[in-house]
């Protein structure tokens, strides 16, 4: 009896094991994802490897957090049965095809790489970029090749990267003589990246700006409180500024009743609607959607043993794609192979 062969779009994502996930992760990628592992072959990526390239200082914050990171998948709602959780570091195909992608790119491509060339700036590297930062988009390309993915959710910042792994795979393919190798679309979200509740535009976690998912009434409230909204906004009777406001950016985000948000933007902008009301409007969105995501985090914390066990097996299954990948494109290429 023969199996039948899945047929669906695979989509590769992932995240860096550098902490906690928190709200801007779960509005940017972790909902989608919970909708997408029913009509896509998905495979997420615990990338311990990417997160070294500029955390090389602090291996065990990256080790620690790949357990971290894999409970805040399943307490989102990421199946196991139908989501392949894996960790980077784990797959040994991954470092090959890195290694012989980087035949087929150049220094010079790698710095043009506008993704790079502002993370490169965001960081204060210069010219003391470590390699591996350097390199990012191509050990990238190999992770996305590898499980031969379709579809690669990203921010509109990262679809450079994408357009670089199709270069590669374009260039291999060529080299090879048929097409052995599969380009992949970016999938970029509809909501663009959370600012953090300071107004600084990233949320994270070291900055203190940043709702994790298992965050407490408290710690919601208290972060609601804190968003920057519009420093001359002193008075409620005061017309008020909806740009740049935070407290505005977290309703598009989250609030499902389109005409509440266009009205209270209205009603803002010509005065009378004060801050407090509208943060209050906004905790009571927030409350709600993380309790029962706290809840589920709290449980499966509790079960380190089961949530390793869905890692091991996923990256099992996830190490078998990658090696068939490896050994396919190892054969195109005509490289010598003692197995």
């Amino acid at each position: 009896m023969s199996s039948l062969i899945d047929t669906r779009p695979v989509i590769l994502t992932g995240d860096r094991t550098t902490g906690p996930l928190h709200l801007g992760h779960y509005v940017g990628s972790l909902k989608s994802r919970v909708a997408l592992q029913h009509s896509h072959q998905q495979f997420l990526l615990l990338a311990d490897t990417q997160a070294l390239t500029d955390n090389a200082h602090d291996p065990e914050k990256v080790r620690r957090n790949v357990l971290e990171v894999a409970t805040d998948y399943l307490a989102v709602g990421i199946d196991p049965v139908l989501t392949t959780i894996c960790v980077q570091s784990a797959l040994p195909a991954l470092a090959e095809l890195t290694l012989l992608y980087l035949n087929f790119v150049t220094v010079s491509r790698l710095e043009r790489n506008p993704t790079i060339k502002t993370e490169i700036q965001l960081r204060g590297f210069e010219r003391d970029v470590p390699a591996g930062f350097l390199c990012y988009p191509v050990a990238q390309a190999a992770d996305i090749t590898a499980f031969k993915a379709t579809v690669v959710p990203v921010g509109e910042d990262q679809a450079p990267l994408i357009e670089q792994t199709n270069e590669i795979v374009r260039r291999l393919n060529r080299q090879i003589g048929r097409d052995v190798l599969v380009e992949a679309t970016a999938m970029v979200p509809s909501v663009g990246r959370l600012p953090g509740v300071d107004g600084k535009a990233k949320m994270s976690k070291s900055q203190g700006n940043a709702i994790s998912l298992s965050a407490s009434p408290g710690e919601i409230s208290d972060a609601v409180r804190r968003m920057y909204t519009d420093p001359d906004h002193l008075r409620v009777g005061d017309p008020g500024r909806v740009e740049g406001n935070v407290v505005f950016t977290y309703l598009d985000a989250f609030c499902k009743d389109r005409q509440l948000v266009d009205d209270m933007k209205a009603h803002y902008r010509r005065g009378g609607l004060g801050d407090v009301t509208l943060k209050r409007h906004l905790e009571d969105i927030l409350q709600p959607l993380l309790a029962p995501i706290r809840t589920r985090r709290a449980r499966y914390a509790a079960e380190p043993g089961y949530v390793m066990e869905v890692v091991r097996e996923g990256t099992r299954k996830a190490r078998e794609r990658t090696e068939s990948t490896l050994a396919e494109l190892r054969s195109a290429l005509g490289l010598f192979s003692l197995i």
